[in-house]
């Protein structure tokens, strides 16, 4: 059976333009998650991150304000689907509400991969960001 998460995250006192290239500039991407990544600024490119963990096409870019992407992990078996992920991200007033749907996740992996995107990128986007504002 297949899974779609859901999470909206909230980001402080940062702009949506910021977020959005913390995902896409491979530089930014790498510097925050410490992982190799591999990826483009162009629909129909296609990216790896975490070491070649997760890889997929970037399916639709909409500069600072959605991300939208074929995704798989290196572990999945060949024949499973691939799941789709969107990014969307909303300036309100000083903060960002990320908003990200994850689609066709084996169920015996949504857990897994709901705790990833918590662990190794949200976190790190907070502590990244908290670091920055300390050097101000």
């Amino acid at each position: 059976m297949l899974k779609t998460i859901q999470q909206r995250v909230v980001f402080k006192n940062t702009t949506a333009a910021f977020l959005y290239e913390l995902y896409i500039d491979a530089k930014l991407h790498q510097a925050v998650t410490g992982a190799d990544v591999k990826i483009s600024k162009k629909a129909g490119a296609a990216f790896s991150a975490y070491d070649g963990y997760c890889y997929g096409i970037n399916l639709q870019l909409l500069p600072n304000r959605l991300i939208v992407q074929s995704w798989r992990a290196s572990d999945w078996m060949d024949d499973d689907l691939d799941s789709t992920l969107i990014l969307q991200f909303e300036q309100q007033g000083n903060d960002v509400v990320l908003s990200m749907v994850h689609a066709n996740v084996k169920e015996e992996q949504a857990k897994s991969i709901l705790d990833g995107w918590n662990q190794f990128y949200w976190k790190p986007w907070k502590e990244y960001l908290k670091m920055l504002r300390a050097k101000k």
